[in-house]
């Protein structure tokens, strides 16, 4: 079943939670609607479902406005966080609840228990038929949860935070299985969740929602490697955050090197590469916030001016995000920009080493590299070394 959502606006009295959002999935497709509490994943994937009105908009199921039909009408299975079974029925009853209440088709005694078994056996639960919910683990009971939304042969499943109520193992085994199943079924699916790492395991495509809008959609190399904005970037893992400027050709620079250079060298000729602290007057600020606990008595070169406007035509000041592990770690830096910092603690623990750091403008800095690396350069805690971000990314919103 394909799915096109298309202008869906919903508000809570003044609280808009959907913002005019529009996406399409596309038949047999695992797609992970990921956002942060409140950004309307939930409430787009119920009004999908027929669970919620929409204000305005429209969705298309298979090609046919689906938003004035009922929800038992769309054929659309539903599984929620805390799997609703029924706790007084055994498993197999749970599971055959959605073809004994099915009016527009009838099933025989025989048909039923062939169809309940083989879905038990599909998500590995057939010795467990008569057992009861309570009786079960977290993990079985989304199971049978989920053999009971496929028993009424949907053709779109909706997931509403699947294993949220899970731990962290069994969260990881689930959703492995949950990809496995799919691969096998092929059944077009939506599920909701907060949890990166899920997102990018298990779906085709993820759909990145904040504050009622969707932020960006595409597989999860495009949104993790490719990210349109720093909410995106923010969003979807650690990152380091370096002061910069881009001079008149486009071209970024670390301001924390340029800093220590000037308390290295002294005042420096216009015509040298520091002669950028003259050319772009409207950085001082940031200068003179990172400067004062490396130089007391800054060099006549900066200029005494606190607040200079900004000017277009002119550098401006930026920021460079890095994530950890693309971050380039030495003990002699090389003709490149680096940052020095001071290494605060090591975690050894798997084959990368996690290390935190300090630098001179007191702001933290978390840096993963292979084990081998650390054990080549002999890094240890209060080391002071130098660290250069091998890939960065500038937004400029």
């Amino acid at each position: 079943m394909g799915i096109q959502v298309r202008n869906i606006s919903k508000k809570f009295g003044d609280t808009v939670v959907l913002d005019n959002v529009n996406l399409e999935v596309q038949s047999g497709e695992l797609i992970a609607l990921l956002g942060p509490s409140g950004s309307g994943k939930t409430t787009l994937l119920r009004i999908i479902a027929g669970m919620e009105t929409a204000d305005s908009g429209t969705v298309l199921l298979d090609g046919n406005e689906a938003l004035s039909q009922k929800a038992n009408t769309r054929n659309v299975g539903f599984v929620f966080q805390h799997y609703a079974l029924f706790k007084h029925m055994s498993v197999f009853e749970n599971v055959a609840f959605g073809l004994r209440v099915r009016k527009h088709q009838r099933f025989t005694e025989f048909e039923i228990r062939r169809k309940v078994m083989k879905l038990l056996k599909l998500v590995h639960l057939d010795n467990f038929y008569n057992r009861y919910p309570s009786q079960l683990s977290g993990g079985q009971r989304q199971r049978v949860a989920l053999a009971r939304a496929l028993a009424v042969e949907p053709k779109l499943l909706l997931l509403d935070e699947p294993f949220g109520a899970l731990d962290a193992k069994v969260r990881k085994e689930l959703r492995r299985w949950m990809r496995r199943l799919h691969d096998d079924i092929h059944i077009t699916s939506i599920f909701v969740t907060h949890d990166q790492e899920e997102a990018m395991e298990v779906a085709d495509r993820v759909i990145v929602m904040s504050n009622g809008r969707v932020e960006q959609m595409g597989t999860p190399g495009e949104v993790y490697h490719q990210p349109v904005n720093s909410f995106v970037y923010d969003f979807l893992g650690n990152y380091n955050v370096f002061e910069g400027w881009k001079d008149d050709k486009g071209n970024a620079h670390l301001l924390e090197y340029e800093a220590e250079e000037a308390e290295n060298t002294g005042p420096v000729p216009d015509s040298s590469k520091k002669s950028w602290i003259s050319r772009y007057p409207e950085i001082t600020g940031l200068i003179h916030k990172i400067l004062p606990s490396v130089m007391p008595n800054p060099p006549s070169l900066l200029p005494q001016q606190s607040k200079i406007p900004r000017s277009p035509l002119l550098g401006n000041p930026v920021k460079l995000f890095a994530r950890p592990h693309e971050i380039f770690i030495t003990r002699v830096p090389d003709e490149h920009e680096y940052v020095k910092a001071k290494v605060l603690h090591l975690n050894p623990a798997g084959p990368l080493v996690k290390i935190e750091m300090e630098r001179l403008s007191g702001e933290g800095l978390t840096v993963e590299v292979p084990k081998g690396i650390i054990d080549k350069l002999l890094i240890k805690r209060n080391d002071e070394i130098y660290v250069r971000p091998k890939n960065t990314r500038i937004f400029d919103e």
